[in-house]
């Protein structure tokens, strides 16, 4: 169940609730006040880089070893 954060109006007051999707959005703040609202931030996780699965990382994209050029053997 996710945690919602709500903050009161009248007293300034932040707190958070344990909820189910489908529950209704807190109706008062622990002091009793009515005028709460649902407060939105931006996720706690962020995602960067260029992937995050082993095939992603490769420079060649048939999976393969990347083929060395041939060197002329020197003649003895």
């Amino acid at each position: 169940m996710p945690v919602y954060e709500y903050e009161c109006l009248e007293c300034g007051l932040h707190f958070e609730r344990l909820q189910h999707v489908d529950d209704r959005d807190a109706a008062q703040c622990p002091g009793g006040h009515r005028n709460v609202r649902r407060v939105f931030s931006p996720p706690a996780i962020v995602f960067r880089g260029s992937g995050f699965y082993v095939t992603d990382n490769r420079n060649n994209s048939g999976g393969e070893k990347a083929k060395e050029p041939e060197k002329e053997k020197a003649a003895d």
